[in-house]
Order: structure tokens, then C-alpha cells, then sequence
């Protein structure tokens, strides 16, 4: 009778001991991967998708179970360091990863045998880490995700104009004061200015980015904007021709803040809104070093 009790009690456990091992078989099967992760954001993100775009997979196995996403806003190889060690395995990056727009391996002479490249993809190959883009469509979400963030960071939210997202109506100011508070809002240490100190400045068009010449200008010829505050124009375009502008005495005045402090809060922002639909894995936001030296 004792030795029938003891089978039962063994087979009992073997059946619980199956019974676990198949709930935590099912439960790593079901674990989110960053192709689902995508397909969220798709359906979440509330304009059309476009098939001709940047926001794609540029490295690593789309079907790969996420461990922790880190949301940056440009994916260097220190940021890649930073997210692998902090148990991060999708990056969800704003800007290109690999030195051009479409992310193409083949525009350096040396191709992927390049050093640099090479021990980049080796990094990425190695921990593998799944980076995809999030570019276009986060610039068309309604509002603009990358002007959201910024106006947050720059607490400008009640100064925005109602009918343009990129206009503001701040308290007047000198262009000296509005650099130094923004310098001080955004920590950016690579500023430059071209612009008469003194101009007073009430207007403001908020460009991030690089947008081009005719996107910045465009905003300059508006004849109530004082000032284009953006991310990387070229010298011998916008710059120029605001130089010219300040030397004609036209009131205009423009406050270059560097690429990636022009548009790194908007992917801290990205960071809250994944947070509202994406629960299963860890996210974090991962701010990309700006690379310039402080002056």
C-alpha cells in the first residue's frame, strides 16, 4: 500500500513537473519579438503607412524576442554599448546607424570590410541586437513627435501657434537670453549663433534637423519670424544667407543647436508613447553623447 502511495505521488509530481515545463515553454514562445513590436507602432502611430521609407530594419533578425528596448536618437556605436549592456536587445533609432540616409553598406570604399563599419556589425552580430529606423513616420505623426518632444523639453507648449506647430509667440527677448536659455534647456555645448546680440525676438520658428535650404528659408522669409532655431544648415546656404540678412539690418537672425540636440527630446518623447501600448518588455529612452567637443 505504501509503496502504490509513493508511485502516485511521483507520478503526480512528473505530471505538475510536464504540467510547468509546458506553461514556461508556451510563455517563451509568446515573448514579444520586433517585428510585433513594429507592427504595433504601425497601427498605432495614426498616419498611412508608406511603403517607400526609411523606417525599416537595418540590422539583425527582425523575429528576434525583445529582452528591452532603447529608444535613441541616433544609434552609435556608443549607444549600442550602452543599451547591450543595460539588457537591451531592439534599438529604435531616429537617425541613419550606418553613416548614410538609406542605410547602405556599400557607400564607404571599403564596403563592410571598412574598420569601422566591420566592428560595428561584428558588435551588432555578436549581442544580437535588432535596430530598426523610426523616422518619417514619427515626423508625420500628428503632432509632429519630434516638435512634441522638443516643446516639451523647451516647456514652449503655451507659446505654440494654433495653426503652424512650428511657430511660437514667446515673451520678447534678446537673441543673446533666448540662446543662453535654450543652450541651458537642451545642455547643448556646440551652439552657434548669426545674428546682431541685441535683436529683439518675439517670433520663433523651430525647424529641427537638417530640413535644407528651402525649408529654412522658407521659414526666414516669413516676415513676423525674427529667428530659425534648427539642427544642421549648410554654411554656404542658410548661413550665409542669414549673414547677409543680419548685415542688411532685416531683423533676421538664426541659432544652430547641432543635429542631435535639435531633435533628441522628440525620441524621449517617443520613449512615453511606446510606454502606452508596448508593457510587456522593458523601454527605455538611451540619449545619443553629442560628439562635439565643449567650447
Amino acid at each position: 500500500m505504501l509503496v502504490k502511495k509513493r508511485v502516485f505521488r511521483m507520478a503526480g509530481a512528473v505530471a505538475i513537473g510536464i504540467l510547468l515545463s509546458c506553461t514556461s515553454g508556451s510563455a517563451q514562445e509568446k515573448r514579444l519579438t520586433a517585428r510585433e513590436v513594429v507592427a504595433r507602432i504601425q497601427q498605432r502611430v495614426g498616419v498611412p503607412w508608406q511603403t517607400e521609407t526609411v523606417d525599416t530594419f537595418k540590422a539583425g533578425d527582425p523575429d528576434t524576442p525583445v529582452t528591452g528596448i532603447a529608444v535613441t536618437m541616433m544609434a552609435t556605436m556608443d549607444v549600442l554599448e550602452r543599451a547591450s549592456a543595460a539588457g537591451d536587445n531592439l534599438i529604435i533609432t531616429h537617425e541613419p546607424t550606418f553613416y548614410n540616409h538609406l542605410d547602405k553598406l556599400d557607400q564607404l570604399d571599403e564596403k563592410e570590410n571598412d574598420p569601422v563599419l566591420a566592428a560595428k556589425l561584428a558588435f551588432i552580430a555578436k549581442h544580437n541586437l535588432v535596430v530598426w529606423r523610426f523616422h518619417d513616420h514619427w515626423h508625420r505623426h500628428k503632432p509632429d513627435g519630434i516638435v512634441a518632444g522638443m516643446v516639451h523639453a523647451l516647456s514652449w507648449n503655451r507659446y505654440q501657434d494654433a495653426k503652424n506647430e512650428y511657430l511660437f509667440n514667446i515673451p520678447e527677448t534678446t537673441m543673446e537670453k533666448l540662446a543662453a536659455d535654450l543652450k541651458a534647456k537642451l545642455s547643448t555645448h556646440a551652439m552657434r549663433v548669426v545674428a546682431d546680440p541685441q535683436q529683439k525676438v518675439k517670433r520663433v520658428a523651430l525647424v529641427p534637423g537638417a530640413s535644407g535650404f528651402a525649408g529654412e528659408t522658407r521659414a526666414l522669409e516669413m516676415p513676423d519670424v525674427d529667428v530659425l532655431v534648427t539642427g544642421e544648415p549648410r554654411e554656404w546656404e542658410t548661413v550665409e544667407y542669414v549673414a547677409d540678412a543680419v548685415t542688411q539690418k532685416k531683423g533676421k537672425g538664426l541659432i544652430i543647436l547641432g543635429h542631435i540636440p535639435s531633435e533628441q527630446a522628440g525620441m524621449e518623447e517617443c520613449t512615453r508613447w511606446l510606454k502606452t501600448f508596448v508593457s510587456e518588455v522593458p523601454i527605455e529612452f538611451v540619449p545619443t553623447a553629442d560628439p562635439f567637443w565643449k567650447n
